[in-house]
């Protein structure tokens, strides 16, 4: 099925097919149709809308705006210009909190505290944040040697994965469901070998893509003829609690790898967190470790012993990689050879996800256009 239209002036939009509909592959399809020139096809095996499953690793995250240097591999571009996008993340974000309407209600402004049981390196990265300022020693957590606060905002990740989703939509995106198994499958048809229903579209021509994005997340290891070695998973186990009165997120970077966090979310929902299990492929929550993120979490956060009720405890597999998320393009052909097609890889963004969404999704449009000139 080809999707070249006609865009109004006699000119016609290229095809472009996103895999994957995880945060960075919703946000990478939405900026690319937003800008009028292309029609984006995505292909996905899951979506925000079906019950929650370990294989989709976005509707698990906390998700919150934290500036940390971000691990980078195989992009082909400035890092430079890759930190200026991932800063208009937290620009965009905060802007949009202020917009009555569906932005309003994914996202929440408030006072992020960080703390850490060993001196950290000046500068911090995190003097950039606004409202900045480091804690006095005196109103340290009691294991921290320092600690800073500053302004951030906070995601409800199910509302926000569903507005990008109807977003797209809405701006005249479609929606393949499918399971890709080889990535030629999309090159030589797009989604045309993913019919639900094959009637439809047998006396459709069969035509390739002028672009595909490559957005899998740990998809990447397995997808054919991609089957990146480098990634790997980082299991990350949640707790939700109904705590509304909490108002404030908070962390604490402890000693051999300890971490927990506390992010509110707009709707009144706490989510507690804090493991990091490299290579840990498990898929379901552990008992014994919801117990200790509940007792941690309360050494952090006295507030939350106001008999909270537990909505759900969850767990994703990050999609790390090793060196960083990848951002490359490069072309492939079809197996006749008559065709070469820009392919652009954006994943391995294990837990920063959502921070470099918008600008992963930038970095992935601008490589995109290099490679259909």
């Amino acid at each position: 099925m080809s999707f070249t239209l006609d865009k109004g002036n006699g000119e016609t939009k290229k095809r472009v097919v996103v895999l994957g509909a995880g945060v960075i592959g919703l946000t990478t399809a939405l900026r690319i149709q937003e800008k009028g020139l292309y029609q984006v096809e995505i292909i996905a095996e899951i979506l925000p809308t079906d019950p929650k499953t370990y294989k989709y690793t976005s509707q698990w995250a906390g998700a919150h705006h934290r500036r940390r240097c971000i691990g980078l591999a195989h992009v082909a571009m400035e890092r430079s210009k890759i930190n200026k996008w991932i800063r208009y993340r937290l620009q965009d974000f905060r802007r949009n909190v202020e917009i009555i309407g569906a932005w309003r209600r994914c996202f929440r402004r408030l006072r992020q505290i960080e703390y850490y049981a060993s001196e950290q390196p000046r500068p911090n990265t995190l003097e950039r944040m606004p409202g900045f300022e480091e804690v006095p020693k005196d109103r340290l957590f009691l294991r921290a040697v320092c600690g800073y606060s500053f302004d951030t905002v906070t995601i409800d990740v199910p509302v926000y994965l569903n507005y990008l989703l109807s977003r797209f939509l809405e701006k005249g995106g479609s929606i393949t469901r499918g399971h890709v198994q080889h990535i030629q499958r999309v090159l030589e048809g797009g989604s045309y070998p993913f019919p639900e229903d094959v009637e439809i579209r047998r006396n459709e021509a069969v035509t390739s893509p002028d672009a595909v994005i490559v957005c899998v997340g740990l998809g990447a290891r397995f997808l054919g003829g991609v089957e990146d070695r480098s990634i790997y998973p980082s299991q990350g186990q949640t707790v939700i609690l109904r705590a509304p009165w909490v108002q404030f997120g908070k962390s604490f970077e402890g000693e051999s790898d300890e971490w927990i966090y506390i992010i509110p979310r707009k709707g009144g929902n706490v989510v507690i967190g804090g493991t990091q299990g490299v290579d840990d492929r498990y898929p379901a929550p552990r008992p014994e470790t919801t117990r200790d993120l509940l007792r941690r979490a309360l050494e952090l956060c006295p507030e939350l012993d106001l008999l909270p009720i537990v909505v759900e405890d969850a767990c994703g597999l990050r999609p790390k990689r090793e060196g960083g998320f990848r951002i490359e393009l490069e072309y492939r052909k079809t197996s006749d050879g008559r065709r070469r097609i820009s392919v652009v890889h954006n994943y391995g963004h294990g837990s920063k996800g959502y921070i470099a969404s918008i600008g992963s999704a930038e970095a992935a449009l601008e490589l995109m256009e290099i490679g259909l000139k």
